[in-house]
């Protein structure tokens, strides 16, 4: 080979080697940008990724106090509908307790219209009173029925045998209506006290078992 060919293909070889340092060199920064560049985008993933993270929390959160709310709302119209019906349960339970005490006090009142002092004999008694209370025990009931019959004529008549009712006509100690009635027992019922207390402890015993019982009727209804 010639020099001159020789010292060409040395330049020829050294431009090559230049250009491929050249491009390498090239592709070597381009390569580093890269690898410098990476980290960044890697943060900026990052920093996304966590701000997603965040705010699913927040929203779980929130769905979380949302369903205790309601579940909080829903005990309580719960206890506040139990409380309700132990209110009406207990006031239900009350008005019949006081209906039964009534109906208790009203069947005592029935049983015993009187509740004053019995007395020991009709010796404490003078006049038709007397009289009426001897003929009550020989009609066959006791001396504390005698309080309720001696209330029950005292309304009727005060005891008076000659009492007339200007209005019905009715006659008498017991206020037979009328008051011949009381001839069933003797003709002198006009003026007989010992026939009108007979007829009239009759008529009580007949119609409503004993004085009280009449002494009853006729608080409730007026009459006997």
């Amino acid at each position: 080979m010639s020099r001159p060919w020789s010292r060409f293909a040395a330049r020829t070889a050294a431009v090559a080697l230049l250009s491929v340092g050249v491009a390498g060199g090239f592709y070597l920064s381009e390569d580093r940008q890269s690898q410098r560049s990476s980290p960044a985008t890697q943060v900026a993933g990052n920093v996304s990724d966590i701000d997603v993270n965040v705010e699913y929390r927040q929203e779980e959160a929130v769905s979380r106090q949302v369903r205790t709310a309601r579940q909080q709302a829903t005990e309580v119209r719960k206890q506040a509908k139990a409380a309700a019906e132990k209110a009406r349960k207990a006031e239900e339970a009350a008005r019949k307790k006081a209906e039964e005490k009534a109906r208790k006090e009203a069947a005592a009142r029935a049983a015993k219209p009187y509740d004053g002092p019995i007395p020991e004999s009709c010796e404490e008694y003078s006049g038709n009173r007397k009289v009426g209370c001897a003929l009550m025990i020989d009609a066959g009931f006791k001396i504390d029925q005698f309080p309720c019959l001696d209330k029950l004529w005292n309304k009727e008549s005060g005891w008076n045998h000659k009492a007339r009712n200007p209005s019905s006509g009715a006659y008498g100690i017991p206020q037979a209506y009328p008051g011949s009635k009381m001839s069933s027992v003797g003709d002198d019922w006009q003026t007989n006290p010992v026939t009108q207390i007979k007829w009239g402890l009759g008529y009580i015993k007949g119609r409503y078992s004993t004085p009280c019982g009449a002494w009853t009727h006729s608080q409730n209804k007026g009459y006997y």
